[in-house]
């Protein structure tokens, strides 16, 4: 379900969002993310969408505020993985 680069950027930089690591190999970093249900946005606008939607007030966030969110993690190809802890 998840791209192997949406699995390896959350498997390297997840500290950002958790004290401790939760996941210690790929295979357990993939069901992490099934478990918690992560979401891939296309864009930074998309971001701020759905976090709005998620009842998050983003409305006053510019672009690298919400990039630099604990929850979102930018990928490689220009996508976004967004991981509620």
């Amino acid at each position: 379900m998840y791209s192997e680069e949406c699995i390896q950027t959350f498997l390297e930089k997840q500290e950002q969002l958790f004290d401790e690591p939760v996941a210690e190999t790929y295979e357990e970093a993939e069901e992490f993310l099934e478990d918690c249900m992560a979401v891939v946005a296309d864009s930074i606008d998309e971001v701020r969408r759905y976090l709005s939607g998620m009842g998050a007030d983003v409305d006053g966030m510019s672009r690298e505020e919400l990039e630099e969110a604990s929850e979102v993690f930018a990928l490689p190809g220009g996508k976004y993985l967004i991981v509620e802890g």
